[in-house]
């Protein structure tokens, strides 16, 4: 049997990349011979993310939609036809068995030059989705959703996550991981961030209300981001530790830290909350189609979550809103039951059998053949 090679369309942002990598991680967990290929641009954060988790990566030509109607969108066409040719080029110089498609500016040409030739298997991670996965998911019958109903006639199968998080017991890992952020071991936690880059709304409104916070035993992690060093605070604000960083790169222990999290609402972070069972305050990213909103709603209808708009968050509500709930231990009780009765922690196995019966359905071979004849 020789192994399936599997091309990996998602580049561009990390919300693209990692839902990617994560599938990548799960296919090689039940057979490390898998051929991974990741296809991205030579601005996309896969440059980086790809070759750090160690799979091979092809660069294609980019290929985003113009804003305006100026000379790029009179190159557009040239410039998705060369990007089409390169990805078919890369499925024969890997004998690619599937191409699996994230979204993003990669995403287009893939599912374009897998048209006719290999299996298309989409997964779409917002509950809005983007111009690439509604086309793509017109050539396919598997397509996976991580909010139901997101495209049509797909599967809703969750969000593929990082092991270190699918498997995460916060409970357990509890005084460990305060430890490792400097935490005082028994105070009621508040997890802040905002994705890799920080947010600095966020940011204003936690440091204005951390005096208040402190003041009441309420201990604060705080990863304020790397390009915003200027926004953290300087000594200690009050009775219980602050602890700020420019960057998380352990989540999992900083979930396992927290009681509750003030942070975006983006589908990755949305999914790996609830997967863990992680109250939060959702702030969603107040710009494109409203998707943010959009992503956190299920969970704050389930009750695991709290939703506030962007414009309005500042210390008052902050210290108003997440003060009494630190300190009521019943209420975050059942708002982790009911953010971890949404969470789904298999998603990347589950889109590994939808990945092998795409395969499957083009070769007749069993799906957990793990390869082709």
């Amino acid at each position: 049997m020789t192994p399936v090679h599997v091309v990996l369309a998602g580049g561009g942002t990390a919300g693209h990349v990692e839902p990617a990598l994560n599938l990548a991680d799960c296919l090689r967990r039940h057979d490390p011979a898998v051929g991974v290929t990741a296809l991205g641009t030579e601005r996309g954060l896969e440059t980086r993310l790809v070759p750090d988790r160690g799979y091979d990566l092809r660069l294609i030509t980019a290929t985003p939609m113009p804003r305006r109607p100026d000379l790029d969108l009179v190159r557009l066409p040239g410039r998705v036809r060369r990007a089409v040719a390169e990805v078919r080029a890369i499925l024969a110089d890997t004998r690619a068995d599937v191409v699996v498609g994230f979204g993003g500016y990669v995403a287009l040409p893939a599912y374009l030059g897998a048209r006719g030739r290999v299996p298309l298997v989409i997964h779409e991670a917002n509950a809005t989705p983007g111009l690439a996965n509604r086309v793509g998911a017109r050539f396919t019958r598997f397509v996976g959703c991580a909010v139901p109903d997101a495209l049509p006639r797909s599967q809703h199968i969750g969000m593929p996550l990082r092991r270190a998080i699918a498997d995460l017991d916060r409970s357990a890992r509890r005084v460990e991981a305060r430890t490792y952020f400097g935490l005082d071991a028994d105070r009621p936690t508040l997890l802040v961030f905002g994705g890799s880059q920080g947010a600095r709304r966020l940011n204003e409104a936690v440091v204005a209300a951390a005096p208040g916070l402190t003041a009441q035993g309420i201990q604060v992690l705080h990863a304020v981001g790397e390009r915003n060093a200027d926004q953290r605070p300087a000594g200690r604000l009050g009775a219980a530790p602050y602890v700020a960083v420019p960057y998380i790169d352990r989540m999992d222990l900083a979930y396992a830290a927290a009681d509750v999290a003030l942070c975006r609402a983006g589908a990755m972070t949305c999914a790996e909350l609830a997967a863990v069972g992680l109250p939060a305050l959702y702030v969603p990213l107040p710009i494109g189609n409203g998707e943010q909103r959009l992503n956190a709603l299920p969970v704050v209808r389930a009750g695991g979550g709290l939703l506030v708009d962007d414009a309005a968050l500042d210390g008052e509500r902050v210290l108003h809103v997440l003060g009494p709930l630190l300190l009521d231990v019943d209420q975050r009780r059942e708002m982790e039951s009911a953010a971890a009765s949404h969470g789904q922690r298999d998603a990347d196995e589950r889109l590994r059998r939808l990945v092998l019966d795409a395969v499957a359905g083009a070769t007749g071979a069993g799906t957990e053949a793990g390869g082709r004849r």
